[in-house]
């Protein structure tokens, strides 16, 4: 199998290997597979932080982490497709996050 690398895919590409991605995660959890439906949903992840625009991620800014109601994630600085920085709240210790778990907290934007 020819496995194409997330960076050197098109937008459709991107696009169909996340929903494929989304499906196997669902297959998986419906059959109880936890580790095999985790490994899919970390792989469309990465796979759609392929699809964001790393201009529309501001260092310094504050964004809502996707999946989790009321949890903010201030970034400091981007590597690759992950935005370093810190959550709100808790421990103050520094962790990346694929950028596709970013959602801005300014709506119309």
């Amino acid at each position: 199998m020819n496995e194409k690398n997330y960076a050197a895919m098109t937008e459709h590409e991107l696009r169909q290997e996340v929903a494929m991605l989304k499906e196997k995660a669902r297959k998986a959890e419906q059959l109880g597979i936890i580790n095999e439906f985790a490994v899919y949903e970390r792989k469309a992840l990465m796979a759609a932080a392929y699809l964001v625009d790393l201009e529309t991620i501001i260092p310094g800014e504050m964004y809502r982490i996707d999946g989790s109601a009321n949890e903010f994630f201030q970034v400091d600085y981007l590597k690759g497709r992950f935005a370093w920085g810190h959550r709100l709240g808790g421990n103050q210790y520094q962790e990346a996050l694929p950028v596709s778990m970013l959602s801005p907290l300014k709506v119309g934007k």
